[in-house]
Parts: structure tokens; sequence; C-alpha cells
């Protein structure tokens, strides 16, 4: 990764800045976070029309947070030069996170006493960033929202029937799972909105794909919400992002958010142990049809249930996790523990069927039932916990499995708890220093 600072008009070129010298933004000012990924065509226009909407009198910079294949940065540091403020790229050598995980990187690197965040493509109308700024500080809110969704506002931009369908759906999907979180928030789907810096605890933040806002609101919990009205733009130049694809990142993200509590992921276990009865009654339906006793055939049928089950969990639950172990220790632990619990459930199904004359369904149901909380607590403790202490080898897995535990904590809490810690919290970068990793 990269931080490239790109000089205001007047300054020279890019390689003649003196990166260490250039002063960190006021209090009371705005950083605007712009994640771009294959943007060129955009750029200069995004920056005059900034430049034009901005007054003088508020203090501001302008981050750009790149994933770009294309020439993108060059045409930031080319634009840049027409700007009275400071602009500056960071330019990713991995895209982790997407969008999301792009606009993180920019919170870390924001010192500015307000953060904006906003697209490239100028379906955000840059004009409204002052009046994000001025809300919040008539409201005295933590964050306010650009939304669609209020008078005054429009979703003229979103191209056809389908993608309105789709918005729509997404939103009452989200505000269904999150109705307190996102009470006040009428357009949880909006990327444009203005945050406090305060509010923000970027270390607690685990984005997948681009809906940032939902992952700051739900994970951060800032205390007061404001929202103005804002038309949805047709995209100047260039093509939409959106796809299937990221579709499906949002729709995991969506479980990961959902199921950060225990209770939660307790919960989300045992609807994806339900869906595992099918494989594993059919497959003993179809053993002890074929004449196999039923005391072996529930050890081999139990084995369709246990692969159900732990593609699944990988997939959905415990998808932030699977970086803590290799595939192959998960998998052997999972089957471990899955089988394990047969030293419970065999002795509890003979008894069921020997002894009170229950049926060998009825009596495998009702073991799997019994064994449910002892399954879900050794899985997460034994297959999914992150290991602490780990060498620098595991550092990052290490910070990972922190950053899980900061998060379940947050989302344990009551609604009413107070508010996230403040920015000392979260690791910051001034935005004119050059480095690299990776």
């Amino acid at each position: 990764m990269s931080i490239l600072p790109v000089p205001p008009r007047g300054t020279g070129e890019l390689g003649d800045v003196e990166l260490e010298s250039t002063a960190v933004a006021e209090p009371g000012a705005v950083t605007v976070i712009i994640p771009t990924f294959n943007e060129a065509a955009n750029v200069r226009e995004l920056l005059r029309q900034l430049t034009e909407s901005v007054p003088s009198r508020l203090p501001c910079e302008v981050l750009f947070v790149d994933d770009s294949t294309d020439g993108t940065p060059e045409a930031i540091e080319e634009a840049a030069q027409d700007c009275p403020f400071p602009v500056a790229v960071i330019h990713r050598d991995e895209p982790v996170g997407g969008l999301g995980g792009a606009v993180v990187e920019g919170l870390r690197t924001a010192c500015s006493e307000w953060i904006v965040v906003m697209d490239a493509d100028l379906q955000h109308p840059p004009s409204l960033v002052p009046e994000l700024v001025a809300a919040g500080e008539r409201a005295g809110a933590d964050l306010v929202v650009a939304s669609r969704y209020v008078d005054g506002g429009s979703r003229a931009g979103l191209a056809g029937g389908y993608r309105v369908a789709v918005s729509r759906a997404a939103t009452w999907l989200t505000k269904g799972l999150f109705p307190r979180r996102l009470r006040g928030i009428s357009d949880p789907m909006s990327g444009f909105f203005a945050i406090r810096r305060s509010a923000v605890t970027a270390d607690a933040l685990r984005p997948l794909g681009y809906k940032i806002l939902l992952e700051l609101a739900v994970r951060c919990r800032p205390q007061r919400v404001a929202e103005v009205p804002f038309v949805f733009r047709d995209r100047f130049a260039g093509e939409s992002k959106s796809t299937a694809r990221e579709g499906m990142r949002f729709l995991r993200h969506l479980v990961e958010l959902r199921t950060a509590s225990p209770l939660a992921r307790m919960v989300a276990f045992g609807l994806i142990g339900l869906t595992g009865f099918v494989p594993n009654l059919l497959a003993l339906y179809g053993l002890t049809g074929a004449g196999m006793h039923y005391l072996p055939a529930e050890i081999v049928a139990n084995q369709f249930g246990v692969a159900w089950n732990f593609v699944l969990i990988e997939l959905l639950l415990f998808r932030s996790r699977r970086a803590h172990r290799h595939w192959a220790d998960r998998v052997g632990r999972f089957a471990l523990l899955a089988n394990a619990d047969l030293l419970l459930r065999i002795p509890l199904i003979a008894l069921l069927v020997g002894e009170f004359g229950v049926e060998v369904m009825p009596a495998t149901v009702l073991a799997l039932l019994a064994t449910f909380v002892l399954r879900f607590a050794g899985t997460e403790a034994l297959v999914y916990l992150p290991k602490r202490g780990w060498g620098r080898s595991r550092g990052r897995d290490a910070k990972a499995a922190d950053a899980d535990a900061e998060a379940e904590a947050d989302a344990a809490e009551p609604e009413s708890a107070g508010g996230p810690e403040g920015a000392g919290a979260a690791r910051t970068v001034p935005a004119t220093r050059t480095e690299r990793s990776g």
C-alpha cells in the first residue's frame, strides 16, 4: 500500500512535495474520503465540483483510497493541480474488503473532526458536502446521512426497475434485521454521509463489500443521527460496479453483522443445524431401508449432516474466522466434535427406542436437540475461537481476532449503552506521509 500526497495548486509536482512537513487538518475541518476503482474519467469533474462547492472558510482535504487497475492515481494527481485544498491518494496493493475496506483505510488515516464519505462517479452531488457538515453541527449529530427516501430526495439515478427493486428490497431487509440500530436512518444503503471522527472506532469495523454505512451504524452505534435529502444522479462516466457478486457479498455481510453476538450466533447455528437434519435423516432413512441396523446407520448418516453443516457454517457463520486455523485443522476438529456427541446421542437414542418405545426418527430428533448447546459451545471454542498470543508469523490473525472480540462485545451490549470509544482507539496516519506495506 502507498500513501501519495498530491499537491494543491502552486506547490509543484508530486515528487517535489515535502512529505513530512504538511500540517494536519485543523479541528472542525472535513476530510472527504472517496474510494475509487477505475474512475479515471470522473476525478477531474469531481474535484472541480468539490472546489466550487466547499467554501473557503471550511478547511477541507480530499483523500482518495484507490484500488484501480487503470490510470486513476495519475488522473487524480493531474486534476489536483487546480485544487485549492490538499489532495492525497492511498493506493492499495490488495483491495481487502472491497469498497468498504477502502473507506476503513481512509478512516484510519483521516484526522479531521468531520469525515464525509462519497462515491467518485458523481452520483453523489459534491455540492451537498458543506450541508452534511452543517446539518451535523446544527443538530449536534454524530452521523448525517444523505437520504434518497426523505422529502426532497430521489433515487432518479438508479438505472431501471430492477435496480430500484433491489435497492428497496435491500433497504427493507436491513431495517428489518436491525430495527434499533438503524432507527432514524431511512436510507441505510446510502454511500453518501458525514460522520464525526470521534464516533468511529475503526478497529471494530470488518466491512465486506460496499455498504460501509450499514457497517458503521451497526458496529460503531453513533448516538445521534440526522438526515438531509439528496437526488441520486446519473453516473458521470464509466460503468457501475454493482454486480451479482457484490450482491452476494452484501448478503454475507448481513449475516456476519447479525450474528456478531454469541446469542445470535447460537440461533444461527441452530438454524443451520436444522437444515442438517435433512441430509442426516434422508441418509438414515435410506440406510435403514436397505437393511442396515439403525445404530451403525446413525453413525454413517451423521456424516452427511456433518458435511452439510460444516459447509454452511464456514460460508455463513464463521467466515471471518476461517483464517484463525488451517482448513484441514478446522475440518478435523469440526468432524471430531460432531461425531463425539454420538457418544451421548447413541446411548440416548438406544434408551428412547429400547426402553420408551420411541420410533427411530423421533428419537434421533430428540437426541440432536438435547446435544445442540454442547455442540455449539464446542464448535465455537475449539474450532473457531481465535488464538491469543501468537507469534509474529500469526500477527495478522491475532489482529483479526482482537477485532472480532471487540465487535462481538459491542454487539452484545444493550442498545441504550454508552457511545463507542473515541478516536484514540483507532490507528491514525498523517495523510501526507508516504507509507508502504505488503
